[in-house]
């Protein structure tokens, strides 16, 4: 009877240590659907800045890309039209929200996978913080150094209906 209840108690245990918090799984129910990346701006410096993201293509290249999140099975894809500065296409991503307790914020992570969903990337992934989240509004931002400054790239999103 003991181990029986030890046994329970232990998989009680593991099953809450996995579970996703009602905060992060409100957040992964509003990024759920269909959004268009309007603007990638940068800010906490001055100049003029050009950068390849994700080291995928030109911050240009992101701009009016289409990103879809299925909330389901956690996949997804951003889309980029293409054009003479870019590679269009789809490029498909395992994503997952991250809570970060120590500074009260979230943040969106992702991966690149295949269309069957296995990893390409060796695992290598990136995290961007969820500064504002809505029905309708996403802003993420991801802090990275330039010449040993502080640079926050910003994108800018709007939810399609």
């Amino acid at each position: 009877m003991k181990k029986a209840f030890l046994v329970l108690m232990v998989i009680a245990l593991v099953s809450v240590s996995c579970s996703v918090s009602k905060s992060a799984r409100g957040q992964r129910n509003l990024l759920s659907g269909t959004w268009n990346l309007d603007n990638v701006s940068y800010e906490n410096n001055t100049g003029n800045f050009k950068s390849v993201i994700f080291n995928d293509a030109e911050d240009i290249c992101f701009e009016d890309s289409e990103w879809f999140f299925r909330d389901n099975n956690s996949t997804g894809r951003y889309t980029i039209s293409p054009s003479t500065l870019c590679n269009g296409g789809d490029r498909y991503i395992r994503w997952s929200v991250v809570e970060r307790p120590e500074n009260y914020t979230s943040q969106l992570q992702f991966k690149f996978i295949n269309e069957k969903n296995k990893d390409i990337d060796g695992g290598v992934g990136y995290r961007l913080n969820i500064a504002a989240l809505s029905e309708q509004k996403m802003t993420l931002k991801s802090n990275v150094s330039v010449d040993g400054e502080s640079v926050t790239i910003v994108y800018d999103f709007t939810k399609k209906q």
